[in-house]
């Protein structure tokens, strides 16, 4: 329907037979005529193991096939009109044993932007595109120079930079392994998210030189006021921790602090895309939550754990109008961790996720917030979880509890929810956990909730209260292994429904479970509730 200048293409191939991915090529037709052979790889595909501990998988072909699809892009050569009919085959030379294409997407890329007044590019400081060889130091210098005034911004231009260090700032104090400094006070620039890329071919653990393990070898290490855009960062992670703990890195790490927007930047092959906070205890003196922090038009793609997480405390920050899929974890967080300087203030809180595409994470929720208060989530499509909810509340992995209203409105939920743990819980497409600690104050309103795996809304068993929910113009249809609205057997709380329709569900559409502590006022339209 649109015209189209790229193509993103969501392919499995085998793996090697030891592992490790192969190389492998298939053929672009456009109207029937060859555009060009697209160049496929399964290196950060697979995964293995009879384990849901996503720590305690592995590379080494063995057991079941837990992650098996990545993608591929390209720019064309030219244009290609709305209405032109793509056509992907397997020709001589495309010799893959066999191949599985799942989507692509077809997209108008702009030509590459121009180099902004005031900025400085980083071939000013040595770097050279295209030539395979480590541009960090010249990165690094730029951006040094930019955080010590000395240049208004830095720009990088159109092409391919290899990268094989965090981008960071030199700690004078020397505060050792783990305590490290970000950048502030840094605008850098780049002429689009498909030219401007930067990109590492050696994994974490074969770096040397790390000061944070975790956090990997590429892409920037953010403290404050910082701004990043239209640039790409591509990892060389095939892992999460497994295979002697070897970890893919993480994009954008750190403090984050004030005034740090982030607009239009490409992440694939990382551990974790973001992760915003740290913990109290690394150079406190230099502590502080994200504040204000901003993400727009992000791309965040095949990563072995979390998109975006908003933890230690982040606060008043948004993540909005972004695109995530096939993320290995949450593909959008609020972790309102402990780690924080005070925990009666230092609370994840006022954060919101609006109007972002998650599409087929393989691990986890797509959305999940773990405590805090005044969280939103809103204006989201969450399609094809693996084996967790859509959008779950929760209170496990020891957060700082839930208090004040979260609200949940305008979402669109299509086949989610999933089995997980050894397939012993069942997860609905919206799922409410409070172990151990209560989750007040919710509202879930003007969602539509469709073709779940199990239920559509789970008020799940955990020895906390879920108080005062409400549910309001929810349409749930085709729950096709559970209820509609389920209230486990010791759950704690309750609902009101108004303005409810629920059809189709295979074990009724408003479910108490015996044993259950959970009350729900308001019946919905479609059918009778069943206890």
């Amino acid at each position: 329907t649109n015209a189209s200048n790229s193509i993103v293409v969501r392919n499995s191939i085998p793996d090697a037979a030891g592992g490790g991915g192969r190389e492998a090529t298939i053929s672009l037709y456009a109207n029937g005529q060859f555009v060009r052979k697209l160049d496929l790889s399964s290196k950060h595909s697979w995964l293995y193991g009879n384990t849901d501990s996503p720590e305690g998988l592995t590379n080494t072909p063995g057991g079941d096939a837990r992650r098996l699809f990545d993608e591929s892009h390209a720019l064309l050569a030219q244009t290609y009109p709305a209405g032109t009919k793509f056509r992907l085959q397997r020709d001589s030379g495309d010799n893959a044993s066999f191949y599985i294409i799942d989507l692509i997407d077809l997209e108008q890329v702009a030509a590459p932007s121009s180099q902004p007044s005031g900025c400085v590019s980083i071939t000013t400081y040595g770097a050279v595109a295209n030539d395979g060889i480590d541009d960090t130091a010249a990165i690094q210098r730029a951006v040094t120079a930019n955080q010590n005034g000395e240049i208004g911004c830095v720009w990088i231009p159109a092409g391919q930079w290899r990268q094989e260090q965090k981008i960071l700032t030199d700690d004078p104090l020397n505060r050792g392994q783990w305590n490290q400094v970000g950048i502030s006070d840094v605008t850098i620039r780049g002429a689009g998210m498909w030219h401007s890329q930067l990109y590492t071919l050696t994994p974490p653990h074969e770096a040397g030189g790390i000061n944070h393990p975790h956090e990997g070898n590429f892409g920037f290490d953010i403290d404050d006021n910082t701004k990043i855009s239209d640039i790409a960062i591509f990892g060389s992670g095939t892992i999460r921790g497994g295979d002697g703990n070897h970890e893919g890195g993480v994009a954008l790490n750190g403090r984050f602090g004030k005034d740090t927007k982030i607009s239009n930047v490409w992440i694939e092959h990382a551990n974790v895309g973001v992760w915003a906070g740290r913990d109290f205890d690394n150079i406190p003196a230099l502590w502080g939550p994200g504040d204000g922090v901003e993400f727009t038009g992000m791309r965040i793609r095949n990563t072995y754990a979390d998109g975006i997480n908003f933890a230690n405390g982040t606060r008043n920050s948004t993540v909005y109008n972004s695109s995530f899929r096939n993320t290995g974890d949450d593909a959008l967080a609020v972790w309102s961790s402990k780690y924080v300087k005070d925990q009666s203030v230092d609370i994840g809180h006022d954060n919101s996720f609006r109007n972002n595409t998650i599409q087929l994470p393989w691990r986890a929720n797509g959305i999940a917030i773990y405590g805090g208060y005044g969280n939103k989530i809103e204006n989201n499509i969450i399609s094809d979880t693996m084996n967790y909810p859509a959008i779950m509340l929760a209170t496990d992995h020891d957060p700082l509890p839930f208090s004040g209203q979260t609200l949940i409105a305008n979402n669109a939920l299509y086949r989610t929810g999933g089995a997980f743990w050894n397939e012993d819980q069942e997860f609905g497409a919206i799922t409410l956990f409070p172990q151990n600690l209560p989750i007040p104050g919710v509202t879930i309103r003007d969602t539509d909730i469709i073709d779940s795996t199990y239920d559509g809304i789970q008020f799940k068993t955990g020895g906390g209260v879920m108080q005062d929910v409400r549910i309001e113009n929810v349409r749930i249809d085709k729950s096709n292994n559970g209820s509609g609205i389920l209230a486990m057997g010791g759950a704690r709380g309750n609902a009101t429904l108004t303005n409810v329709t629920i059809t189709n569900s295979r074990d009724g559409h408003v479910l108490i479970e015996p044993g259950s502590q959970f009350t729900i006022t308001g019946s919905p339209s479609g059918a009778r509730a069943k206890q």
